[in-house]
């Protein structure tokens, strides 16, 4: 969510937890630790360690719920996890992973922080 702030007639937008928006490679991510954690898969993915990855893959949950989980990886050993990047867990987060552990049982999530 963002926040407003005036400053004389020009509004500036502010996410509520100070992430800073960033863009690479043409792609906007919501957070420096975002943008930085996808070069990182970039490298792994150049030097074979994962075959690829998906950006926002949405997970739905009951109650209309639709979770939008930051990466999606595959490794080169055939597995893969979920992976979400946050600067700390929130309570809503928190309930989200239960649904999800719940409802996806075979998808393993994996915090960066």
């Amino acid at each position: 969510m963002n926040s407003e702030k005036e400053e004389g007639e020009m509004k500036i937008l502010r996410h509520k937890y100070n992430a800073q928006p960033t863009e690479v490679d043409g792609m906007k991510f919501g957070s420096k630790k975002e943008a930085a954690y996808y070069r990182q898969l970039n490298i792994l993915q150049k030097s074979g360690e994962i075959v690829g990855f998906f950006r926002q893959t949405p997970l739905h949950l009951p109650g209309n719920i639709k979770y939008v989980m930051d990466f999606f990886v595959f490794y080169s050993n055939g597995t893969c996890e979920g992976i979400e990047v946050k600067g700390f867990e929130t309570k809503i987060w928190k309930i989200k992973q239960k649904l999800i552990k719940t409802h996806y049982p075979w998808v393993n999530v994996k915090i960066v922080k």
